[in-house]
C-alpha cells in the first residue's frame, strides 16, 4: 500500500516520467536546433499504402509527428477512468502537444520538441531519425502482426499485435486511422497477458497534415553522471533527451532508457535530513510500478527509483544494478 507520502514523491518522478514518456519520438529540449534538418511531413501525401506490419508501425510514428488535430480521449487503467482533451500542432516546424485531464485531480501536461534520435551518437556517423531507427529496433524485440479492421473514434482502423519475444516486457495493441496512420487506441498487455491500460481517442477533429518541415534533432554526445545502469534489458537504450525539469529537485538525477515501445526511468538523488523519501520496495503508481532502494555510494545515502510499465522484477534488477563512476573515469 502505497503511503500518502511516497504518492506525493511518486507523482513528482511520475511527472517528470510523464513529459519524457515517448522520448524516442519527440526530443525535448530548452535550446533550439543549430541545425535546421527537416522532415518535409508533404510527402506522407505520396506514400503508398503500408504492405506490412512493420511498415504500419513506422508510418504511424511519422504520422504522429507531422499531422496537426484536436480530439478527446478516455483512459482505463488499474486506478480508474479518467478522460483528456488533447491537442497537438507545429509552429515553424516545432512540435507541440497538450494533454488536460478533464475529471479527478485537474492534470495538465505539455511538451515541446522536434523528431528525436533513437540514442545518443557516442561517436557514431549516423543516428537515425526515430520512426525509421524505432521501427528497425522493435522487430528485434516484438514480433508484430495484423488484426482484424475495426471502427474508432468513428473512423476505420487497422489492428497491430505487438507481442514481445521475451518476458522482460509488455505487449501492446495498437489500432492506427486508416487513412492517416495516427494511434486511434492502444492496450497495454502485461506479462500475464492482461490488459492494464486502454487509451483510446473518443472524438477526433479532421486530422491537417502539415505542409512544411519538422525539424531533426542534431546527434548529442551523452552527459556524465556518476552512476550509470550495469544491467539492462536487452534493446533498452540511452534516450537522448533533457530530463531536467521543474517537477523535480536539480539534485535529481534523471536518465530514460527505451527499446522503441517500453519506457524505463531511473532517478538518483542524495538522501537528507529533512527531504521526503521514499520506503524501499516496491510501489504501483497508475498502471506504473515504481521499485526504490536505498543504497550508499561514496559514503553518501542515496535514494534509487526504477519506474516504468515493466515486470516488476525487470525494475528491481535494473535498481539493483546501478554502479558508481570513479572520479578518474569521470575526468576522461
Amino acid at each position: 500500500m502505497v503511503s500518502r507520502r511516497d504518492a506525493r514523491c511518486l507523482a513528482a518522478l511520475s511527472g517528470a516520467l510523464l513529459l519524457a514518456y515517448g522520448a524516442a519520438a519527440i526530443a525535448q529540449t530548452s535550446n533550439e536546433p543549430t541545425d535546421t534538418e527537416r522532415f518535409d511531413c508533404r510527402q506522407l501525401a505520396e506514400w503508398e499504402r503500408p504492405d506490412s506490419p512493420l511498415e504500419w508501425f513506422e508510418r504511424s510514428l511519422w504520422a504522429g509527428h507531422c499531422h496537426v488535430f484536436q480530439a478527446r480521449a478516455v483512459r482505463i487503467g488499474i486506478d480508474g477512468v479518467r478522460t483528456l482533451a488533447l491537442s497537438r500542432d507545429i509552429q515553424d516546424g516545432i512540435e507541440r502537444e497538450v494533454a488536460r485531464f478533464l475529471d479527478g485531480p485537474p492534470v495538465f501536461f505539455e511538451r515541446r520538441g522536434h523528431i528525436g534520435r533513437m540514442s545518443w551518437s557516442n561517436g557514431e556517423p549516423e543516428v537515425p531519425a526515430s520512426p525509421a531507427g524505432m521501427a528497425r529496433h522493435i522487430e528485434q524485440y516484438y514480433r508484430l502482426s495484423m488484426g482484424s479492421d475495426e471502427r474508432i473514434a468513428n473512423r476505420s482502423a487497422v489492428r497491430l499485435d505487438i507481442e514481445p519475444l521475451d518476458g522482460l516486457r509488455f505487449g501492446h495493441r495498437l489500432w492506427l486511422d486508416e487513412h492517416t496512420a495516427l494511434p486511434l487506441k492502444r492496450e497495454l498487455i502485461d506479462d500475464r497477458g492482461r490488459v492494464v491500460e486502454t487509451f483510446q481517442l473518443t472524438e477526433l477533429q479532421p486530422p491537417q497534415l502539415y505542409q512544411g518541415g519538422v525539424v531533426l534533432d542534431t546527434s548529442r554526445t551523452p552527459p556524465q553522471q556518476a552512476w550509470r545502469a550495469g544491467w539492462l534489458p536487452n534493446g533498452f537504450l540511452d534516450q537522448p533527451v533533457d530530463t531536467q525539469t521543474d517537477q523535480h529537485d536539480p539534485e535529481v538525477g534523471h536518465r530514460i532508457y527505451s527499446d522503441g515501445l517500453s519506457t524505463l526511468s531511473l532517478f538518483v538523488e542524495p538522501i537528507e535530513e529533512g527531504r521526503e523519501r521514499l520506503i524501499p520496495g516496491l510501489h504501483r503508481l497508475g498502471i506504473s510500478l515504481a521499485v526504490v532502494r536505498h543504497v550508499v555510494a561514496d559514503g553518501r545515502p542515496m535514494q534509487v527509483v526504477a519506474m516504468g510499465e515493466l515486470p516488476p522484477r525487470v525494475l528491481a534488477q535494473v535498481a539493483e544494478s546501478l554502479t558508481w563512476r570513479e572520479a578518474s573515469e569521470m575526468a576522461e
